[in-house]
């Protein structure tokens, strides 16, 4: 069942000033983002700019109008993560707020909070797991009853993911067993915000393994049905003719959001099983990658070399655009369930921060714009906006092929 367009639901009217409103827009992504929505927000739709300082927002401001002249007149608010009442007005003047004020677990929990309280619709690029529980365990309740959506993990992570093993499993039967082998392909670049990002959740591993506990007394996977969506080490590296390569697994957010998904939508099956790992072509690359992520890791424990390496590469800056260009990436799941196999593929130019831009923007607009299931509180992108999402991201020019072999 859909929402219909004239649902009257806290934060989803006409009723606020604005339609949107991105936060964060001085950072890299958030410019990024910025430039995204000054080209392809729909018309009519009216969308504003946020931050602390005034004056680096009215540069941003300026650089949009010179590509987009309309965006000269684009409203600037002031909010500043460290202000809940400023972050409370920012939410109630938005039907969907989009964060990209990382690290998420030090700067992101008063907007999600003020989003909460206020019925607002909010989504955020975090790869942190982290972040992600503490939000439902602290916030998820509030929105259930607001009816704010709360949509982490709307970037790489992981969108593509999300959306393709979704995609996959609409094309095999639901009464059995279902499996899903996610592989990624991926040339790209990173910046000093991903970085820092990365060395605070790899120096938070005590943290994160507290967040998930409880999270899982709150939340249990539903009964009498059996999701599993494993992380393996280096015994699991293995090669694969399908892949013309070897298979590693991935450490990384995606596989817990596709396992929410499968927990809130019965479409998956009663015995789910999803497996996230790296294509590479050759071993040595492929012991060599595992071997640089055990020694940041490492090098992520200790305070003054975690410092000096985030200061190497500062938050805002990030590959220039002659960079982006050659950036891509390509996500394949091979689904298997009631004798069916299903291949799924998903691909697009530069992951980090051109495509994560576009699928960032595209999912605020969704929310905003599109006719939807009807969810509240802390919900995935395949939960929330499924099939519209991918529809827009297709138009928006990624590449998303669904065959059953």
């Amino acid at each position: 069942m859909s929402a219909g367009a004239g649902e009257s639901r806290p934060g989803r009217g006409t009723d606020r000033p604005y339609d949107v409103v991105l936060f964060g827009v001085t950072g890299f992504t958030g410019g990024l983002t910025a430039e995204y929505l000054a080209r392809h927000a729909p018309e009519g739709c009216r969308w504003a700019l946020a931050g602390r300082d005034p004056v680096r927002l009215a540069a941003v401001r300026e650089r949009l109008a010179a590509a987009v002249p309309g965006c000269a007149e684009l409203p600037l608010l002031h909010a500043d993560s460290g202000d809940p009442v400023s972050l409370a007005a920012l939410a109630a003047s938005a039907r969907v707020v989009i964060s990209t004020v990382g690290p998420y677990v030090l700067h992101g929990e008063p907007l999600v909070a003020a989003c909460a309280a206020t019925g607002t619709d909010y989504v955020d690029l975090t790869g942190e797991p982290e972040f992600i529980d503490d939000m439902y365990v602290r916030h998820h309740a509030t929105a259930v009853a607001s009816g704010a959506r709360l949509v982490h993990a709307c970037g790489f992570d992981s969108v593509p993911h999300d959306l393709g093993v979704y995609l996959t499993v609409g094309r095999l039967p639901a009464d059995g067993p279902i499996r899903v082998d996610g592989h990624v392909r991926a040339g790209g670049t990173v910046s000093g915000g991903t970085l820092a990002s990365a060395l605070l959740a790899f120096s938070r591993r005590r943290e994160t393994a507290r967040a998930a506990r409880d999270r899982r007394a709150l939340d249990p996977r539903p009964a009498g049905r059996r999701i599993r969506t494993p992380l393996g080490g280096l015994r699991r590296v293995h090669p694969d003719s399908g892949l013309q390569g070897w298979s590693v697994p991935l450490p990384t957010v995606d596989p817990q959001i596709v396992g929410r998904s499968a927990a809130a939508l019965e479409r998956y099956g009663p015995d789910f099983a999803y497996t996230h790992s790296a294509a590479v072509r050759r071993l040595p690359v492929a012991l060599a990658g595992l071997a640089g992520a055990a020694v940041l890791f490492v090098l992520a424990q200790l305070g003054p070399v975690r410092r000096w390496l985030m200061r190497r590469l500062p938050s805002g800056q990030g590959p220039g655009p002659e960079q982006r260009e050659r950036n891509w990436f390509n996500a394949r799941f091979v689904g298997e369930g009631g004798g069916r196999l299903v291949v799924t593929e998903v691909s697009g130019g530069d992951p980090g921060y051109g495509e994560t831009a576009k699928m960032l923007a595209e999912s605020a607009l969704c929310l905003a714009f599109d006719a939807l299931p009807p969810t509240s509180g802390q919900v995935t992108t395949a939960v929330a906006m499924g099939d519209a999402l991918a529809a827009r991201l297709v138009a928006a020019g990624l590449r998303i092929k669904v065959e059953q072999v």
